[in-house]
């Protein structure tokens, strides 16, 4: 997801940097627009270096060169090119002038007509002198907005930067944040919440060039890191050896063997309130890994050993975390997912039908069971990402239930 933060000219603007980080920390790309009033408080240097994307500072590029007229054509079209690739327009802080601009439809400068040319849900915080906000035009501007569908996060009460005391201050930005994550569809309940996940294959050593893994791609896990920043929660996450990029608020530990996996988790453990297991470890190990390569010398017989079962001793070692597991079957799934269930004593399992074709693993798309001990809900074919929300829902229910009082 992305989102265009507006900024325009107040004192409050600096506050916006903060909003930048927050938005990431939640997985969620931001590309900055700044007014003309707003670069007289803060740089947009200072915005580029935080969104790591070029700050838009203005409708056109000056220049008569030849590259330079290039650029004009290009800029000038720029607004919808960026209104057509966001998820919400966010402006912090709104000053009284940008809210007349926006309710009168003046596109004068790039942020007034990137509020023309979106369809996206639009969020402004407004920050101005409390008479100003008083002031009879601005709370008809407001009025418009909100009737337009533009979600106003009001300001607070307090100690002004002119002195004076009243409403008028910039909302705090938590606030500002749960407004952007709700219109984005992200409610914020894993705030609080610190969710350890395990993503991935793990690699058994067999020689110094070939190893013992599995197909899991690793895609399952960082839809379930990335919804969990989202929807709030500080993400732990530790993968095993793959080619995914995770998102980058998560608080990362690459492991390869069973045994690192099994180390960062419990060492982990004691900071989760949530644990996800949807690392696919392997089960079994060579019983002695071989120094040197192994030459090519006809029939092998390769020894094996059982690698530790993390689940389980997970199940021994938790307090009041929620454990949920993942289970990929190919026969018998439903009550091969319970007997696992039960007999590593999680809050939940997520199986699958690993033996279809397109779900699973190397796919985007997935089908799974998700059982806990009241219910079984059944997930039909969809994104991993759907299949990650509905599993963090399920996450949410377990938390309700023990809060629920027993009835006698």
């Amino acid at each position: 997801m992305k989102v265009a933060l507006g900024v325009s000219g107040g004192i409050a603007a600096y506050k916006a940097a903060e909003i930048v980080r927050l938005l990431q920390d939640r997985g969620i790309g931001v590309q900055v627009v700044m007014t003309r009033s707003a670069q007289e408080f803060v740089r947009p240097l200072t915005f580029a270096a935080l969104s790591g994307e070029k700050v838009i500072t203005g409708m056109f590029v000056p220049g008569d060169e030849p590259e330079e007229q290039a650029a004009n054509i290009d800029s000038a079209i720029e607004h919808i090119a960026v209104a057509q690739s966001i998820d919400a327009l966010v402006v912090a802080p709104a000053t009284a002038d940008l809210l007349a601009h926006f309710a009168q439809g003046i596109a004068g400068d790039f942020l007034t007509t990137l509020y023309l040319a979106t369809t996206a849900p639009v969020i402004v915080a407004p920050a101005m002198n409390v008479n100003m906000w008083n002031h009879p035009a601005t709370q008809a501007n407001l009025q418009i907005l909100r009737q337009r569908g533009v979600e106003i996060v009001e300001p607070g009460a307090g100690y002004l930067a002119c002195g004076m005391i009243g409403a008028g201050r910039l909302a705090g930005n938590e606030t500002i944040i749960a407004a952007v994550m709700k219109a984005l569809g992200a409610s914020q309940d894993f705030s609080g919440e610190t969710v350890l996940i395990t993503a991935g294959p793990t690699r058994e050593k067999i020689d110094p060039v070939r190893y013992l893994t599995n197909r899991s791609s690793g895609r399952m896990g960082c839809a379930l890191a990335e919804t969990a920043l989202r929807r709030g929660a500080r993400v732990l996450l530790v993968m095993g050896p793959t080619g995914l990029t995770p998102p980058g608020a998560a608080e990362l530990t690459q492991v390869e063997s069973t045994e690192e996996m099994r180390d960062a988790v419990l060492k982990l453990l004691p900071q989760a309130s949530v644990v996800i297991k949807t690392a696919a470890v392997s089960d079994y190990r060579p019983k002695a890994a071989a120094s040197q390569k192994i030459k090519r010398k006809g029939a092998m017989t390769l020894e094996l050993e059982a690698t530790p079962d993390i689940l389980k001793e997970l199940s021994l070692k938790k307090g009041a975390q929620i454990v949920v597991g993942f289970a990929a079957e190919t026969e018998n799934v439903l009550e091969n997912a319970r007997q696992k269930l039960m007999s590593k004593n999680l809050d939940a399992i997520v199986v699958n039908d690993v033996s279809r074709e397109g779900v699973g693993f190397d796919s985007d798309r997935n089908a799974v069971t998700i059982m806990t001990r009241q219910e079984v809900v059944e997930v039909p074919e969809t994104t991993k990402w759907e299949v990650a929300q509905r599993v963090l829902d399920q996450v949410v229910r377990l938390r309700q239930h023990r809060k629920s009082p027993v009835k006698a």
